[in-house]
């Protein structure tokens, strides 16, 4: 039997225990992340059909608090890196202890966050919107900010878990708050009744009251987890920031990249409001769109830092390496097969949102259009994760800022106000940043394998 004979049904073997472990991992993940989203998109279908303008003010709100989110998630990824590490190199007792780190530094990250969300009203002046949509959109958010500490500590829990390989009761968590914010949605939003009818802020309201829910679940499952002992769970939290540092550090580079991402998605938001509030409405729409699918990317991309943690902790660089690419190669594949019913499809999908026929014709084209934005901006956010992964940084931030601050934001505002494309410039601005940044990670990550 030749040497070829021998390497080939190696590699494929090896490519099939990576898609098979990464699907297991991601799986569960996929459903918690998207969950996030659904909750968001059920949201938006609820206000948009109250209102189209009630759904400019939710999304208006939404901008900052989703910065928020992304930049706490960012922070906290240091979790589910180090938990991995751990279990990659045989310390199950060192996960506790990230764990005890992690939950306070969450708590901290909330509260800062609920105190910026007070402040809506004058940031939404400053950057050029009509008085009536600052005010009703600063009302949205500084709701929306009540449920930010249960939001970070709910993130925290569950990157330990997935640290641990134990993703499903993240997942079965997400899945009892998406059917309690339903409904819970409903009523407040339309009044049901002695319930008052509340609009946008009362969708807040419900995503507040649904966040503390899934962190409350999250922590009684955690704290009393059978085997306790082994991963040192419980104990005291004196010293969780002298002793954290590292664990911050490797938080302060995702977090950053995350923030800036998530602020220039937010940036042009802004600019849409520029052009008027439907095209706050329309943009909010795509961009949900866009972000539900990209949420399995996320899912994929969590599991990939996961098994490239694992590969970094046994300094096995070739496990890292085809981790990194199988996840790429199921994202790209699944975002593929979305894109392809998005441009088939974009007025029914649209329709879900609004039954306003304006507002359906501005959304139609945007949908069409970012069925080429997903598989790109899917592919960062796993390379970037797999560079992570890696124990690489600072790199992949620095990457994001030129991707979505040096060119995403002058490149849409261009398009959108100075070629006068509107919300659909807004679109193909994230595209030409999407490809510049799946491009540079890449590439930045073959590099590392290599090496």
């Amino acid at each position: 039997m030749t040497a070829r004979a021998l390497t080939a049904p190696t590699l494929t073997d090896h490519v099939r225990i990576h898609v098979a472990e990464l699907v297991r991992l991601a799986a569960p993940v996929i459903v918690s992340r998207v969950g996030l989203m659904v909750m968001m998109a059920v949201d938006a279908a609820i206000v948009g059909r109250y209102g189209a303008r009630e759904l400019a003010y939710y999304g208006l709100g939404h901008l900052p608090a989703s910065f928020m989110v992304q930049t706490g998630v960012g922070l906290l990824l240091g979790t589910v890196a180090m938990t991995a590490q751990a279990v990659g190199a045989g310390r199950p007792e060192e996960c506790g202890k990230v764990l005890r780190r992690s939950l306070p530094y969450a708590l901290l990250i909330g509260l800062i966050m609920a105190v910026l969300a007070l402040f809506g009203q004058p940031l939404f002046l400053a950057t050029g919107q009509a008085p009536d949509m600052a005010e009703r959109g600063a009302a949205v958010l500084a709701v929306l900010g009540a449920g930010l500490p249960a939001m970070a500590l709910y993130v925290a829990l569950g990157f330990f878990l997935e640290g641990l390989k134990r993703p499903v009761p993240g997942m079965l968590v997400m899945i009892a708050g998406n059917i309690v914010n339903a409904g819970l949605a409903w009523a407040l939003v339309w009044g049901w009744g002695p319930v008052p009818a509340m609009g946008a802020v009362g969708s807040a309201w419900a995503t507040t009251a649904v966040r503390w829910f899934m962190a409350i679940a999250l922590l009684l499952y955690v704290w009393n987890l059978r085997d306790r002992e082994r991963w040192n769970v419980r104990g005291g939290f004196g010293g969780w920031w002298r002793e954290g540092g590292a664990q911050r550090r490797f938080g302060y580079a995702a977090g950053l990249s995350l923030a800036v991402e998530s602020l220039a998605f937010g940036g042009l938001g802004l600019i849409a409001g520029l052009i008027d509030p439907m095209a706050v409405a329309a943009y909010t729409v795509t961009l949900n769109l866009i972000a539900l699918p990209f949420m399995a990317a996320v899912g994929v991309a969590s599991a990939t830092a996961v098994r490239v943690a694992v590969g970094y902790g046994r300094r096995d660089s070739a496990e890292m390496a085809l981790a990194g690419w199988t996840g790429l190669g199921v994202t790209s594949a699944f975002l593929a097969l979305v894109g392809v019913a998005y441009a088939l499809f974009p007025a029914p999908i649209a329709g879900i949102y609004s039954a306003d026929p304006a507002l359906i014709e501005r959304v139609a084209p945007l949908v069409a259009f970012s069925a080429l934005v997903l598989v790109a901006d899917g592919g960062q956010t796993v390379m970037g994760n797999a560079l992570r992964g890696r124990n690489d940084s600072w790199v992949p931030t620095a990457l994001h800022f030129v991707s979505y601050a040096v060119v995403m934001i002058p490149v849409s505002a261009y398009l959108a106000l100075g070629l006068e494309r509107g919300e659909r410039g807004l679109v193909e601005g994230i595209l030409v940043a999407s490809l510049v940044s799946v491009t540079i990670l890449a590439g930045r990550f073959a590099w590392l394998c290599r090496r």
